[in-house]
């Protein structure tokens, strides 16, 4: 079976009743864990940005607690860990600085947190990673949003 485009599937989706659209909604989130993560941040969450970066915030403060820093094996897989849920809400929101909020925030707290980022090249490349993501959304934004961002980009 081949996928229909977006493009299709939007026009079926206006030819649908609004309880059918409900149906197939429901139905969807019961295949993925992702497909209801992102339901629930567009029905509950979208409506309050900065609500849902706090949230976010607070649980890249708690996955970093849970970092086993004995060995720096350990610290790279939780980093590794922390980075993909960074993507994962990044793309559920799609706003250029919620993402920018979200990645501040993790360079810094890596920073703070005592993990010798130089000593292990992969958690280098990875702590260098997020800042060039920073950067290339940053030069996509209005200047004075750039300014209020670069200052704290800066500290990094």
């Amino acid at each position: 079976m081949k996928a229909a485009t977006v493009h299709e599937i939007k026009q079926e989706l206006l030819n649908c009743k609004p309880a059918e659209t409900v149906e197939l909604c429901l139905r969807l989130s019961r295949f993925k864990k992702e497909n209801k993560e992102l339901l629930t941040y567009l029905l509950f969450e979208a409506h309050d940005e900065e609500g849902f970066v706090t949230s976010v915030k607070n649980e890249i403060d708690e996955l970093f607690s849970e970092i086993n820093q004995s060995q720096l094996y350990f610290a790279k897989k939780s980093l590794r860990k922390i980075v993909r849920v960074i993507n994962k809400y990044s793309r559920y929101s799609g706003i250029k600085e919620t993402d920018l909020a979200i990645r501040i925030h993790f360079c810094t707290i890596l920073k703070e947190s005592g993990i010798p980022i130089n000593q292990n090249a992969v958690i280098n490349n990875l702590y260098l990673s997020q800042l060039k993501k920073i950067n290339t959304v940053l030069a996509t934004l209005h200047e004075d949003l750039q300014y209020d961002y670069r200052r704290q980009v800066d500290e990094l």
